[in-house]
């Protein structure tokens, strides 16, 4: 089994930045993927963007330019750098982990709030 803690989440004004980070534990050998999604209230949770443990991302549309995720294959940890915050990236942010059997590990979140 694999323990996923999220942190890093706040209170931003628009056009502000955030690190979000995301530390894997337990049966962590056959990590692959570390996805970052996020979920606003009343709307579906989508993928943000994800790396894969050669170090190739991919990212939505809406935060392409603006986020940057990376990883830490030593420290198990995969971060999310957030700038040019809008309002509109107000929702709780999940971070996943997946292994190389298609097993995903989810963490509780943690709330990204953008003021305008």
């Amino acid at each position: 089994h694999v323990q996923v803690v999220e942190s890093g989440g706040g209170l931003v004004q628009a056009g502000g930045s955030l690190r979000l980070s995301c530390a894997a534990s337990g049966s962590i050998s056959r990590l692959n993927a570390m996805s970052w999604y996020r979920q606003a209230p009343g709307k579906q949770r989508n993928m943000v963007a994800t790396v894969s443990r050669d170090g190739s991302t991919w990212y939505a549309d809406s935060v392409k330019d603006r986020f940057t995720i990376s990883r830490d294959n030593a420290k198990n940890t995969v971060y999310l750098q957030m700038n040019s915050l809008k309002p509109e990236d107000t929702a709780l942010y999940y971070c996943k982990a997946t292994n190389y059997d298609g097993d995903s590990y989810w963490g509780q979140g943690t709330q990204v709030t953008v003021s305008s």
